[in-house]
């Protein structure tokens, strides 16, 4: 298989492979995010995405979910998406899911009928990064759409029937801003209705401009119990609609994990220890790389 780069994928992928068709990000501009700076977006050529298809249809045949990377697939010309989507068809036909990162901009672009394309012919996972819920941080970290738009993308995902995992970051408005990016982002939650909510927090970079507003004094990371009041407060003001609920990120204090409605006061009371400091954490994850 042909990897260009480092390979990201969401943790519910660890067991999948990893098909890579695009290299870098379409968007590329958040100011948190230094996972693509130095590698830019293009797709590759067809002809290295049929090997590698070809090579896993001898040497994968175990795999039975497949990852489109890297940071959005679903930025492939929609005629382009069709033709690979069939070829993972005829090629693995085992494969029971496949699964994308995709922007809130690339879903937006796509009609439902293409979305509803994409889903009968086998994409049925889709991951978006919402970060927050509140509009002017999303301004601040140059997201490039607003919470609005954010839901509209949410639901022409469900409404395609496919399967919805939104990621949430914890400290990305500031201490200052902390509460209310976790009020607005339960908000933004909750008309959005993702099946999979995944939080985790953020870790400063050095290549992101995020990083230099910190070193120039423009940006204050909450400290530990901020944090935790901030995922308590995200939590405690979601509405009652079924979901899974993952707080379990390398990059968090502690594991959260389970299913809203019914896990959400256990999940509160671990919290609760988490900030009464009589919950074991995980050694201080580095917050500034």
């Amino acid at each position: 298989m042909d990897y260009q780069g480092d390979i990201i994928r969401p943790p519910s992928e660890a067991f999948s492979l990893i098909l890579q068709v695009t290299t870098g990000c379409s968007h590329n501009r958040c100011t948190f995010c230094g996972a693509y700076g130095a590698k830019p977006f293009r797709i590759k050529p067809w002809s290295q995405i049929e090997a590698d298809l070809d090579f896993a249809a001898t040497w994968c045949r175990r795999h039975t979910t497949l990852f489109l990377a890297d940071g959005d697939a679903l930025a492939l010309p929609h005629a382009q998406m069709v033709a690979l989507l069939q070829h993972i068809r005829r090629t693995l036909p085992w494969i029971r899911r496949v699964s994308s990162y995709a922007t809130c901009q690339n879903i937006l672009a796509r009609t439902d009928e293409e979305l509803n394309e994409y889903k009968a012919l086998g994409l049925s996972r889709l991951y978006m990064g919402l970060e927050t819920g509140h509009d002017p941080t999303l301004r601040a970290i140059a997201k490039g759409v607003d919470s609005g738009r954010m839901i509209d993308a949410g639901w022409r995902v469900r409404a395609a029937g496919m399967f919805l995992s939104v990621t949430c970051l914890l400290g990305i408005a500031g201490a200052e801003c902390s509460l209310d990016h976790a009020r607005a982002t339960a908000r933004v939650l909750s008309r959005m209705q993702p099946h999979q909510i995944a939080v985790l927090t953020l870790m400063l970079l050095a290549n992101t401009p995020l990083y230099r507003q910190m070193r120039a004094g423009r940006f204050f990371l909450p400290d530990p119990a901020g944090l935790f009041e901030e995922l308590r407060c995200l939590l405690a003001e979601l509405e009652p609609f079924r979901t899974q609920f993952h707080a379990n990120h390398a990059s968090n204090y502690f594991s959260l994990s389970g299913r809203l409605p019914k896990d959400r006061e256990a999940m509160l009371a671990t919290i609760d220890q988490a900030l009464a400091g009589v919950l074991p954490l995980k050694p201080e994850p580095c917050r500034a790389l």
